[in-house]
């Protein structure tokens, strides 16, 4: 089985959680014995991971090029996965018009309309309303997710969100969370740790947001109560603005990027991820419940990632009230162990590598082998090729052609 990856960047999973859950994806497809090619036009990147050690091949491709278009007709591959839409919207009808028998998969990633809303309405100071989600991009992904055979969603949530707001058919979509495995034993205790933590990419708007956020609404209740507390910011790409929110006396320490997150975050008492808005699951909480931290985030934070379940921590929308819980979890070994152990919970009942990648795997060559029918099944996605092949194929055209001039 022929697989090509179009990746928006070059995957680095140290950076950031997109960056795993695309490492995790790979895994799962060399697993299977794919031969697998990831093609990206992003810039060589120092942090990338070396996908040869998988033995992937690498292909640099070009926006708006006639040349991969000889490039994914040589190959014929059997299944190509785009990263995100908007690589399905900028190579999609070219995989369409040259290897149209090829199935289709789209991974969102997280559902990036989603996102947009709740930006939009945190930047105006308000709640993110219903018509906050009807935008250009919700009109762009959802048109991606139809034209595509396969859409591989990373939270629960989200899935239903598609389903009950936008009508989307739950055969074109899957549910593929992070895929991770047990909590190493045994882990540190209590007694051995010291110190907040919170840790993010910069560059994702929603972690700079709620760095600023910490800094000026949360922290220095924390900090009042707990005078000797600190707490440490991890992340990759800060910029001068980040470094200037440093500061020694009250205990808010800026450290960049970190060689190795679960090392950072083991060692700390409580994670803090006060996120105001975003979509998906959050890689950070993850890491925190495989490292045995318990953490304190928003709803938005623990969003798609628990049930039934309690949190591994606590769940507080209002400063004072996650600050007070913060305090809680950092001040009581009974309260910080229970949640410890909330945490190992959750891993082991949701994100199982070991139950989700051979379901993916199934259910990708379930589809393949009966692509006729499930495209017949899906006339709007057929609809919006034909149509995208017409506007976009040209458009990509008339570009490639002002470049060569």
């Amino acid at each position: 089985m022929k697989l090509i990856i179009i990746g928006s960047t070059w995957v680095e999973p140290r950076s950031t959680a997109a960056g795993s859950r695309m490492l995790q994806l790979l895994e799962a497809f060399d697993k299977a014995g794919w031969e697998l090619t990831f093609a990206t036009a992003a810039k060589p990147s120092e942090h990338a991971f070396d996908l040869g050690t998988l033995g992937i091949k690498l292909q640099a491709i070009q926006l708006n090029d006639d040349s991969f278009d000889v490039f994914v007709q040589d190959l014929q591959p059997d299944i190509v996965l785009f990263d995100r839409y908007i690589t399905e919207e900028q190579y999609g009808w070219r995989v369409y018009d040259r290897c149209p028998n090829a199935m289709r998969v789209l991974d969102t990633e997280d559902l990036h309309c989603l996102r947009k809303a709740r930006a939009t309405a945190v930047t105006q100071d308000r709640n993110c309303t219903t018509q906050d989600l009807f935008s250009d991009v919700a009109k762009r992904e959802i048109a991606s997710i139809y034209r595509c055979d396969l859409t591989l969603m990373i939270s629960e949530y989200e899935i239903e969100l598609l389903q009950h707001q936008f009508q989307v058919p739950l055969a074109l979509l899957h549910y593929v969370p992070f895929l991770v495995s047990s909590p190493a034993s045994p882990l540190i205790s209590f007694e051995d740790r010291a110190h907040f933590i919170s840790i993010g990419n910069f560059l994702h708007p929603p972690n700079w947001d709620a760095t600023l956020y910490l800094k000026k609404a949360i922290w220095p209740i924390i900090r009042k109560a707990l005078p000797k507390a600190s707490v440490e910011i991890y992340g990759a790409y800060p910029s001068d603005k980040v470094f200037q929110l440093h500061n020694e006396a009250q205990g808010f320490l800026i450290k960049g990027r970190a060689p190795d997150a679960h090392k950072v975050i083991q060692h700390a008492k409580v994670l803090l991820a006060p996120l105001r808005f975003g979509a998906g699951l959050k890689g950070k909480l993850i890491d925190a419940m495989q490292c045995g931290t318990p953490s304190v985030t928003t709803s938005i934070g623990a969003e798609g990632m628990y049930d039934t379940t309690r949190w591994c921590g606590r769940v507080e929308d209002e400063p004072l009230a996650f600050a007070k819980a913060a305090i809680a979890l950092y001040t009581s070994p009974q309260l910080w162990l229970e949640a410890q152990r909330q945490g190992v919970e959750i891993v082991n009942t949701r994100f199982q590598k070991q139950r989700h990648a051979p379901a993916l795997i199934d259910k990708m060559l379930q589809i393949q082998a009966r692509l006729s029918a499930h495209r017949q099944a899906n006339f709007t996605g057929q609809m919006l090729h034909f149509h995208q092949l017409r506007a976009s194929k040209y458009m990509s055209k008339w570009i490639a052609l002002k470049n060569k001039q």
